[in-house]
């Protein structure tokens, strides 16, 4: 059985790379003892892959892996026998069963929805600068910024990754492109609005939050856990 698990990252585990909660989960199914399957060959492995890694310093709560399974009980009891072996920060929210012929999540992500906020442990608080330039920022035909790699470094127009930016509470909301087709961090939507307002950027002025991730063209969005149901 193919299961989809979606799960928290918060806290100090912001700190925590992506490796790393790859080997949380492959210890914390053991210590569960879900039937989880395991590769062919001389080194065997559980079959498990993760959808849309985070950055290190960003939590989340929609995150999400896929495992193939030999045996499963219930949505309930693997979500509460996973639970009892995590640390704090890490919390699994809900497990289904794909439906027959869903892809798996690394290959169908789209989009993801952030929330941006203050770190109060910076000085600098530019937020509501930023809130209140949203509208022009927005109305430019182009939204150009640098973006460096490993290789190069090229100017790129980040306006057509951009599905919706606007206040939330104190803070930024925003719902970018995402997944291997078009891939938007917010971080740089936070850069270029910075630049528009002549205003310094410091990405630790900043805390970023996941809400949510998804599959699908961005006006008909789902989640990735409706690509099942529970059991």
């Amino acid at each position: 059985m193919k299961l989809r698990i979606k799960y928290t990252k918060t806290g100090v585990l912001r700190f925590i790379g992506h490796l790393d909660i790859m080997r949380l989960f492959q210890k914390a199914i053991r210590r569960a003892k879900l039937d989880v399957a395991y590769s062919k060959g001389f080194s065997p492995h559980q079959i498990i892959s993760f959808a849309a890694p985070m950055p290190l310093g960003m939590t989340s709560e929609g995150e999400y892996f896929d495992g193939d399974f030999v045996s499963v009980t219930s949505t309930e009891d693997m979500m509460n026998r996973l639970n009892q072996t995590m640390p704090d920060g890490v919390k699994v929210l809900d497990i289904v069963e794909l439906n027959e012929g869903a892809k798996p999540s690394m290959s169908v992500v789209s989009a993801s929805d952030y929330y941006i906020y203050k770190n109060e442990e910076c000085e600098n608080d530019y937020l509501n600068q930023l809130i209140d330039g949203i509208k022009g920022f927005m109305s430019q035909d182009n939204i150009e910024i640098l973006k460096k790699t490993k290789s190069k470094e090229e100017i790129s127009d980040i306006k057509p990754g951009i599905y919706k930016l606007e206040k939330k509470d104190d803070g930024l909301y925003m719902l970018l492109a995402s997944g291997s087709v078009l891939n938007l961090k917010p971080e740089l939507v936070v850069e270029a609005l910075c630049k528009y307002l002549d205003l310094e950027y410091n990405r630790y002025d900043y805390m970023v939050h996941r809400l949510e991730t998804y599959m699908g063209d961005k006006d008909h969005l789902q989640s990735l856990i409706e690509a099942g149901k529970r059991f």
